[in-house]
């Protein structure tokens, strides 16, 4: 007696953006969770703190991707972040500090230059998906990390791309986008993301060791004491010792 054979529908493609921080690690956690077959994009645009490059590489490799594809961009020619430019990168601001205002740490039109890379990418390999760890709950003062700006683009991109024209709508993922730092690192924890490997500073050492004064070293140092743990990429580079006081 034969029996009939089934055949299990093939995992939608979705294009990640992954930076090699936190956030988009735990995003891409999130979205190969949820059986889509990741397709991440990262840049190397000339930013300051380059050694996130090499923390992507690391954290597409021990989260598992379809596919890692790299674009340069070279941002540094525009300047006008400190990122980018000879701007000094602020240390040690407290909470209230970080989100009064735009930071200069903010790059001009990032994330619309990534997203529309990333829909090009998504066109090409037949996705309506794309995921990207903004968050408008640490950094309030990133124009292009609101939930307003990234609705704003997918309606933009259902207009100008031929699949959307042709009835393929295209969605923007942001699961991070409401949550606090501490239920992000708990939610990755839950999903196997070595944050280790992950790298967020924005003013690293000339050997690449995060500089644990900038907002964004501050932000996850922080996260990682209300959890309940020192921040696995600190004891990486700084040793078992290391203590964020």
């Amino acid at each position: 007696m034969t029996h009939p054979t089934t055949h299990s529908s093939p995992p939608k493609p979705a294009v990640v953006l992954l930076s090699g921080g936190l956030d988009s690690a735990t995003v891409l956690a999130i979205a190969n969770a949820q059986g889509y077959a990741c397709h991440a994009l990262s840049f190397d645009y000339g930013q300051r703190h380059r050694a996130e490059i090499a923390a992507a590489a690391k954290v597409a490799e021990q989260l598992g991707v379809a596919s890692h594809r790299w674009i340069n961009i070279d941002l540094r020619s525009l300047g006008g972040s400190a990122l980018t430019d000879a701007i000094e990168v602020p240390k040690d601001r407290d909470g209230d500090e970080m989100t009064h205002g735009i930071p200069v740490t903010y790059v001009p039109a990032r994330n619309t230059i990534f997203l529309s890379y990333a829909l090009a990418v998504a066109e090409v390999i037949g996705s309506t998906d794309l995921f990207i760890g903004v968050n408008a709950v640490d950094y309030s003062g990133y124009p292009d990390c609101r939930g307003e700006y990234i609705r704003a683009f997918e309606l933009m991109s259902n207009l100008a791309t031929k699949a959307g024209v042709e009835g393929h709508k295209l969605n923007v993922h942001t699961p991070l986008i409401d949550l606090p730092k501490t239920d992000i690192i708990q939610r990755g924890i839950e999903l196997g993301v070595d944050y280790s490997l992950t790298h967020s500073c924005y003013d690293p050492l000339p050997d690449g060791k995060p500089c644990a004064h900038c907002d964004a070293c501050l932000l996850r140092i922080r996260a990682f004491d209300q959890v309940g743990q020192p921040d696995p990429a600190m004891v990486r580079w700084y040793g078992p010792a290391w203590r964020s006081n």
